[in-house]
């Protein structure tokens, strides 16, 4: 299944996608793609009632805004430096751990939502990542069992504010966390239609030029070690968003750097998971 929502900012709704294109309302069977709908057999409950009414359920207009694909979660954790190539062109070291800092939950927006360059940013980059959302509560979660806990996957584009980031002292976050940075969908494929999350070519380009051209096989950590590991650290409740680092190719990389600026059109996409398009705005 492909689960999508819809609708304007603040009033959105729960949908799948159809393999012909067709969005369906799910209302009748879900309120929300959130962390009740995963964690009380929500997935199963929706294949059985797509299973009777996929055929005489409500259609989703074809203009009608596309949302992020699973609600608000109680935290999106990313992972830092998770390709060896892009750790090289940031100049840093391979990690030996997983690299972990968190994004504000406020930053999630829609697949093909404007990004907003924020008021006093400078540096404003791209990031093509694979994220998944987990299905049911994760606590020391053996590696060999991990990929049992993960609900889909989706495509992320984790925005980072470089100055903010980089420049103002402290913690990653700041620069990660600014409204319209996490950008999430299409739509969140279940864990079926993905047997592999390893073995997805990744891709972005700015203004029609590519800049990442990327597979998840080069992860340093992939899927299954960050289930296990951030379950030692914290419980993991269904719904949370985990985006797993991105391959070379950002702006920070080049020499000298390259960021985005208003008018801007950062398309990027993962296999299987669809693509998404946003248009850089200034913040006002």
């Amino acid at each position: 299944m492909k689960l999508v929502r819809f609708g304007p900012v603040g009033k959105e709704a729960p949908g799948v996608l159809l393999e012909d294109g067709t969005r369906l309302d799910c209302r009748a069977v879900a309120q929300d793609w959130n962390e009740a709908f995963f964690a009380h057999g929500g997935l199963e409950r929706l294949a059985a009632w797509l299973a009777a009414n996929a055929s005489t359920a409500p259609r989703v207009p074809s203009d009608a805004r596309w949302a992020s694909c699973v609600a608000r979660p109680s935290k999106i954790i990313c992972i830092g430096l998770n390709f060896v190539d892009h750790a090289k062109e940031t100049g840093k070291d391979i990690p030996t751990e997983p690299v972990i800092f968190f994004k504000a939950t406020t930053a999630l927006c829609g697949p093909n939502d404007d990004v907003h360059i924020p008021i006093g940013g400078t540096k404003l980059d791209w990031e093509v990542e694979l994220a998944f959302v987990i299905g049911k509560e994760a606590r020391h979660v053996p590696t060999e069992k991990a990929l049992e806990y993960v609900a889909g996957y989706s495509l992320h584009n984790d925005y980072s504010e470089r100055a903010f980031q980089l420049e103002h002292g402290g913690q990653w976050v700041k620069g990660k966390s600014c409204d319209t940075f996490a950008p999430l969908g299409p739509y969140m494929a279940t864990r079926d239609e993905v047997p592999d999350p390893q073995n997805l070519a990744m891709k972005l380009e700015v203004n029609g030029v590519l800049r990442q051209n990327g597979h998840s096989k080069n992860m340093v950590f992939g899927v299954a070690h960050l289930v296990s590991y951030l379950s030692r650290y914290m419980t993991l409740l269904p719904g949370d968003v985990i985006s797993t680092g991105t391959p070379a190719g950002v702006g920070l990389g080049f020499n000298p750097p390259i960021y985005l600026r208003e008018g801007d059109v950062v398309s990027l996409s993962i296999d299987k998971l669809g693509a998404s398009r946003q248009r850089v705005v200034q913040e006002r």
